[in-house]
């Protein structure tokens, strides 16, 4: 399917109306709907099952590395606090054995083409305890450190310089992914985030400098202290260091989830109506500069692989958000990590002492995961292409599926006519069409056809559409 990418309309009395609380779909089903039920056993079955056939599908792999030097007090991410660079070496220790037991259930042909580290703070590992890591990814896994591939890391500038990001292209990496989330120096002081745009700017000309590939930026809106004025200077700087990409992501404010929130003010936090300017003014901007929204939170150059993938139709969702590696099973390393694996999910333990202490038993640290079912499957399909690509065509897609899909889905296109009077969408007899004012609520348009939303207390585990 090829998309004809629409140009979004930012209809702010509308958003506000649809800003509730819902899933970002970087999966189908969310991770509330896992269970311990799925354990090792199960993911060693799948990973086996994944190797069989005449082409085998190629190996994404993500990598969690949860140490922080500092909190950032709007994380929400599994990490771990602190200033000692020794503890890396033990946590080498267990992660490499995990790379070796899980290496050992993967066909060695099948080729490495993505890799990911997130964290906490990846570059927390300094030069020699990267080159440790990927040593012990090439001893397990069809790992290339030159040729096509897509080997990513995130960065936090305050610990890294050019020469480390040089080291880093050395190993094989080719993209870069810089946190921001704001410049402003009253809003850095109440995330307790103090960044400088020079040690920014160092990172991101040494990755140019080093034949990378990619370089993107995170910025997130609806912090303490924000202001417009204040945000439109952290875009104009943004803008000037002319990033290939640029994530814009809402900040959602749950200290009841995430202990480091609790240090926030809430009274410091911007108001509905001023969060929603904030939005509307960085999409007005980056659009102004040349950036092609392409959906949710992710901004690109009109050059830039996503918008290529999004405009061929083979544009994806996994858990690092849109990708164009979407036909690669995905292997989670690391706490708290999660796989994607055929049809199914599975994570790792989220507490240092539950991964450290299954591999030091000689287990998987799996401790959570889901089998979907074929109505998972379908749904996962459905919303995958609303997410990616604004449109679903039903007599196509049910015939793939064997199915009639009015007729399955008669429930799900009721609640959707909802979205169609608000002219989000378009329904006819053969398709389903995101319109301009319905995209940028895809997230609220896809949520129609998620078969788990309507249980009790599910809202309460989700961030806001918006």
């Amino acid at each position: 399917m090829r998309t004809n990418i629409t140009v979004p309309e930012f209809d702010p009395v509308l958003v506000a109306r649809y800003d509730v609380a819902g899933p970002r779909y970087t999966s189908y089903p969310t991770a509330p709907q896992f269970h311990a039920g799925f354990d090792e056993a199960a993911f060693r079955e799948v990973a086996t099952a994944s190797n069989k056939g005449e082409s085998p599908r190629p190996l994404s792999l993500y990598v969690h590395v949860p140490f922080c030097f500092s909190p950032c007090f709007y994380c929400g991410c599994t990490r771990v606090i602190t200033r000692d660079v020794t503890r890396a070496d033990h946590y080498l220790d267990h992660l490499s054995r995990e790379i070796g037991l899980v290496g050992s259930l993967f066909d060695r042909k099948r080729p490495l083409l993505q890799l990911h580290l997130g964290g906490g703070t990846p570059n927390f590992l300094d030069a020699p305890r990267m080159e440790r890591l990927v040593g012990a990814l090439e001893s397990s896994f069809s790992y290339r450190r030159e040729g096509p591939r897509e080997y990513g890391i995130e960065i936090d500038p305050r610990y890294a310089d050019g020469r480390y990001v040089r080291d880093l292209a050395a190993l094989g990496f080719n993209r870069l992914s810089v946190g921001i989330q704001d410049f402003d120096a009253e809003v850095q002081v109440a995330v307790n985030r103090i960044q400088s745009v020079a040690q920014t700017r160092e990172v991101i000309e040494a990755a140019r400098d080093a034949g990378y590939g990619s370089v993107s930026v995170d910025l997130i809106y609806g912090l303490p202290r924000q202001t417009l004025a204040g945000f439109a200077q952290t875009l104009d700087e943004v803008i000037a260091l002319a990033p290939d990409r640029i994530a814009v992501y809402g900040y959602a404010h749950m200290p009841h989830l995430f202990k480091a929130q609790q240090q926030i003010d809430a009274a410091e936090l911007p108001g509905a109506a001023q969060r929603l300017a904030l939005f509307g003014q960085a999409f007005r901007m980056l659009c102004e500069a040349g950036y092609v929204y392409v959906g949710m939170d992710h901004f690109a150059r009109a050059d830039d692989e996503l918008v290529r993938a999004q405009r061929a139709g083979t544009l994806q969702r996994n858990f690092q958000g849109y990708s164009t590696h979407g036909d690669c099973d995905i292997v989670g390393l690391g706490v708290s990590s999660i796989s994607r694996v055929g049809a199914s999910y599975s994570q790792n333990a989220r507490d240092l002492i539950g991964y450290e202490a299954a591999l030091d038993a000689g287990r998987l640290p799996v401790a959570r995961g889901l089998m979907l079912s074929g109505d998972d499957v379908v749904r996962r399909e459905i919303i995958g292409e609303l997410m990616c690509h604004g449109e679903l065509e039903m007599p196509r897609f049910g015939a793939r599926h064997k199915l009639p899909f009015a007729e399955t889905f008669a429930a799900e296109l009721g609640r959707l006519a909802r979205c169609a009077d608000d002219g989000l969408v378009t329904i006819d007899d053969s398709s389903i069409r995101v319109t301009p004012r319905g995209r940028l609520l895809l997230r609220n348009v896809a949520m129609c056809f998620d078969a788990y939303l309507d249980r009790p207390s599910e809202a309460a585990r989700y961030s806001r559409t918006i």
